[in-house]
């Protein structure tokens, strides 16, 4: 079974950091209120979320399944059009639909948690994973990501990520930031990590959810992605 990669889905999702990097001259840090704002938003989801895992109805959120099996992913934008304003910041949240066929949960749970072998399956996006410590199904990851939109920029991650499957068709995964550096001179002998001061705000706060059920011989896979950006500044 072939990962179903999530590169388009976060492509889109990043779509509008593309304004943004093209003021790569300022120097930004979220305020206190934006951060707050991020997590508020990001447990009412994590809330809402709980309430559809608690049911195998609504376990996914409403797709059409028939679109879904001919291979036609459905992506949505949850959050208005150029995303949730905040102080001086942006939010955004994205939901991707798909399905695989042939598939179980079990294959799918494999390969979330190879975290070595990310650099291969996301490609460009992904430099390079590794696990920092694990505990059961509890992880600590730290990843160098890679993003061109109108400049290319790298960054140091590192995730909170936790599954938890549910039975042997269903399951779901939370992922939350813990720390993101913007890169310097990536690459290089020189490099080094900016401050958050010194930081452009291209991505302040990256939360991550998967769920996964088995269902008309294949696995339907769900991500939502809640991001922190900074603003675009007025008459960009």
């Amino acid at each position: 079974m072939e990962l179903p990669s999530c590169s388009r889905l976060l492509r889109i999702a990043g779509f509008g950091l593309s304004l943004v990097l093209l003021t790569q001259g300022w120097a930004v840090e979220p305020s206190s209120a934006a951060i707050a704002g991020f997590y508020a938003y990001a447990a009412n989801v994590e809330a809402r979320l709980a309430r559809e895992h608690d049911s195998a109805s609504t376990f996914l959120a409403s797709e059409d399944s028939a679109r879904l099996r001919r291979g036609d992913p459905f992506i949505e934008q949850l959050t208005a059009a150029g995303g949730g304003a905040l102080p001086g910041a942006l939010l955004h949240d994205w939901r991707g639909t798909a399905f695989v066929p042939n598939t179980t949960a079990a294959q799918f749970e494999r390969l979330m948690e190879d975290f070595a072998a990310y650099p291969r399956i996301y490609a460009p996006q992904v430099v390079s994973a590794r696990v920092l410590s694990r505990e059961g199904e509890h992880f600590q990851v730290r990843m160098r990501v890679r993003q061109q939109h109108v400049i290319t920029v790298v960054m140091d991650t590192t995730y909170d990520v936790t599954f938890r499957r549910l039975d042997s068709t269903r399951g779901y995964s939370i992922s939350r930031s813990t720390r993101i550096d913007e890169i310097a001179s990536p690459g290089t002998r020189s490099e080094y990590a900016l401050g958050p001061a010194a930081s452009h705000g291209f991505l302040w706060r990256l939360n991550t959810y998967w769920s996964w059920e088995r269902r008309d011989s294949g696995l339907y896979i769900q991500i939502e992605t809640v991001s922190l950006t900074r603003s675009i500044p007025t008459g960009l």
